[in-house]
């Protein structure tokens, strides 16, 4: 397997630019909420890095990554093209790095539409994407302040704005993102419940 900087180098040489600055920012982000809430800092950052690795590539050979994979997906996800490179890059790192952490594989292929059941080093990374240092649409504090004071109320907030924009842009919801959000909910209402109690 590769070192973190053959790592980081290759990544450079296959992204645009700003794309590699983004890459290099969510692994800075991932390592930082790993150190927070108890995850594998090296594990963080090795994903955080790699998990727009396919996202430039064209279309088709994003699908034909995505094809590559056991995973069966929902045909919805194919209905969304702009989320494809997490798959694609899952299925990239296993063939083309060699490697084989489920876990850190997960993390990279549901990056950008979460699901139910999530990881620690999943919930890490979906969310460093959304709050890495050079984002700022509108909402994005709100995200960062909450992550800041409790990882699943910040992984909630970064999932409905995901929903929110694809509602809004008439877009197909995958049933994983709406399982991930669902399940964050009600998690956090039982924490809130069982501290009443």
């Amino acid at each position: 397997m590769k070192s973190l900087l053959e790592l980081e180098q290759l990544v450079q040489e296959t992204l645009s630019p700003r794309r590699y600055a983004h890459s290099v920012n969510v692994s800075r982000e991932a390592v930082r909420l790993a150190q927070r809430y108890g995850e594998d800092a090296e594990r963080a950052r090795m994903a955080g890095l790699l998990h727009d690795i396919c996202k430039e590539l064209p279309p088709q050979e994003q699908l034909q990554w995505v094809e590559k994979s056991d995973i069966i997906f929902d045909e919805l996800l194919y209905r969304q093209p702009q989320v494809l490179h997490g798959p694609a890059a899952a299925e990239y790192v296993r063939e083309r790095l060699n490697i084989t952490d489920e876990d850190l594989l997960n993390a990279i292929r549901y990056h950008t539409v979460g699901r139910g059941g999530m990881s620690l080093l999943e919930k890490i990374i979906y969310v460093a994407d959304l709050i890495s240092a050079e984002r700022d649409y509108p909402g994005v504090e709100q995200v960062r302040q909450l992550t800041d004071k409790n990882l699943d109320k910040g992984l909630l907030e970064g999932l409905r704005f995901s929903l929110e924009k694809l509602l809004q842009r008439g877009q197909t919801i995958t049933p994983c993102t709406v399982q991930a959000y669902n399940e964050c909910l009600l998690r956090l209402e039982q924490q809130k419940e069982e501290k009443i109690s």
